[in-house]
């Protein structure tokens, strides 16, 4: 056994060297002035033109505009994310925080560490993008750097090609602490962070603060937060262009997966036969996936997030498939289907299929009364509409211990054992977008023109649930769509792909030959 000292000693290096800084040890890179001055030597000079402005500037400006407005006078520090460990010395995939995205506008391209920070100017707020520009290939970074290094990494942006394509104001990341100290204090200018993004940059905000004399921070942060989730609701035109974009790829997602079924079928983890299909689409057509796809056979649809996807795909069974592309903007899409593997839906299937796309018109129709007249649609109504098929269907069923109408009284909600979860989210940077506005902007809100929200009801009857008729046990089917609130009431955004029975059996048919 070790000792409590000898463990002490054990956990400090005999030779100084820092644990996090092994990683080296195995490193051979060359380091001779000799080697130095031939590599900074014989490189070609490039001089190309700055980018065009990105599509994504305007509404980005928009963003930053709306903010201002809300917290005047204050120093907003938005981080775009840091890279996060996968295994040892490779990191994760690299997507910008939602926040930071809707802001800047930079999209997929965002560089790892940048830093947005709104700096009160006037009456409102001058934004500066800060980040770490290349090196110049007589720099050691150039070829040693595994994290910025041109050799590792790629090339990596100037100041003034971000700022060309943003139309922000940038400057190099060295000088983002003297400029979020500049007029910070109590009685003077107050910081606000979004938390969680970056914990280099919040390190230093922390410290900036303590200095400063601002101890109080987690509620401003929070209100912060807040504003930023709560100017996403409504979107403009060119961000219902980028939803669009990404449900036309996961449409397409949708019918390489169908094509996928004869062989997802005979292998013995089918799912990821099927998970592997639609994440080809995703990265072909797109940034990747929005989030974890659901790729869920048989009773595996009773879990409301089987992200595992590892069980097998049967003949006879329905596959619910939930699943959205991300492009290149970082809008999503986030469609759910349940497909019958062989192609022809069982009439066990049919039964629970057809209550849930009434359950799902029900809640089209009630969003849908926005353009009649002046009619106020609170978001909630969406819910409660599907929630109203669901109880009578399952009544009808004789799976409720009450009638219908009790069971949708408060103190009843018999019917929520079989779908527990929402109607409806709203859609965007974030496949639950606006997550943290708060209630009265949005399970209370009305609807209103360029909304984007999810209408997706479902029933999980599980295998062991013996609450459920025999013949429906082990059946789970969902059905999203993207749907946006336009002056005239609402359009489906993901009606290319096929909803009823039939029309699903037929164009499965068509896709598969």
């Amino acid at each position: 056994m070790t000792s409590s000292s000898d463990a002490t000693r054990s956990a400090t290096p005999a030779d100084g060297q820092p644990v996090e800084d092994r990683g080296s040890n195995r490193s051979q890179r060359p380091s001779s002035a000799a080697f130095r001055a031939f590599i900074a030597d014989g490189w070609e000079e490039t001089e190309a033109p700055l980018p065009d402005r990105l599509p994504s500037a305007d509404t980005a400006a928009a963003a930053r505009a709306a903010i201002s407005l809300e917290l005047p006078g204050e120093r907003l520090v938005l981080p775009g994310g840091d890279l996060r460990v996968r295994s040892n010395d490779t990191d994760h995939p690299f997507r910008a925080h939602s926040a930071f995205a809707h802001l800047t506008g930079w999209g997929a391209a965002t560089e790892p560490d940048s830093v947005l920070v709104l700096h009160p100017e006037g009456d409102g707020h001058e934004g500066v993008l800060y980040l770490r520009p290349r090196a110049g290939k007589d720099t050691e970074e150039f070829y040693a750097d595994s994290r910025y290094g041109e050799l590792w990494v790629g090339v990596r942006p100037s100041l003034e090609e971000v700022a060309a394509a943003t139309g922000l104001r940038t400057a190099h990341i060295d000088t983002l602490r003297d400029d979020l100290a500049k007029d910070a204090g109590v009685g003077q200018v107050q910081v606000r962070l979004v938390t969680g993004a970056d914990r280099a940059v919040t390190a230093l905000v922390d410290e900036v603060r303590a200095q400063a004399g601002l101890t109080s921070t987690a509620g401003a942060d929070a209100e912060l937060t807040e504003r930023l989730s709560e100017i996403r609701l409504v979107k403009d035109e060119w961000e219902v262009g980028e939803i669009r974009s990404a449900v036309a790829a996961t449409a397409r997602g949708f019918e390489d997966v169908v094509r996928s079924f004869p062989r997802a079928s005979g292998h013995e983890r089918g799912e990821r036969v099927v998970e592997g299909a639609f994440a080809a689409r995703a990265r072909e057509d797109g940034n990747g996936m929005g989030y974890e796809t659901i790729a869920a056979a048989g009773n595996h649809a009773n879990t409301l997030h089987w992200i595992h996807n590892d069980g097998e795909v049967r003949p006879g069974d329905l596959l619910l498939l939930d699943a959205g592309v991300e492009v290149d903007s970082l809008y999503t899409a986030d469609v759910t289907r349940t497909l019958p593997v062989d192609g022809v839906f069982t009439e066990p299937q049919r039964r629970v299929y057809q209550a849930v796309l009434d359950a799902a018109d029900a809640a089209f129709a009630v969003a849908a009364r926005v353009g009649e007249g002046g009619a106020r649609v609170r978001f909630r109504d969406v819910h409660t509409a599907a929630m109203e098929v669901v109880a009578a269907r399952l009544a009808e069923w004789g799976m409720l211990p009450v009638d219908a109408a009790m069971s949708l009284e408060p103190d009843g909600q018999y019917h929520r054992r079989w779908m527990v979860h929402g109607t409806s989210h709203h859609l965007g940077l974030d496949v639950h977008d606006c997550a943290q506005a708060r209630r009265e902007m949005y399970l209370d809100a009305e609807l209103v023109p360029g909304m984007v929200f999810t209408i997706e009801p479902g029933l999980y009857l599980r295998a062991d649930d013996l609450k459920v008729p025999t013949e429906l046990r082990g059946i789970g089917v969902r059905i999203e769509d993207d749907v946006l609130v336009t002056e005239d009431g609402v359009e489906n955004l993901s009606a290319a792909l096929p909803r009823t029975p039939s029309a699903i059996e037929a164009w499965m048919a068509d896709l598969r030959g």
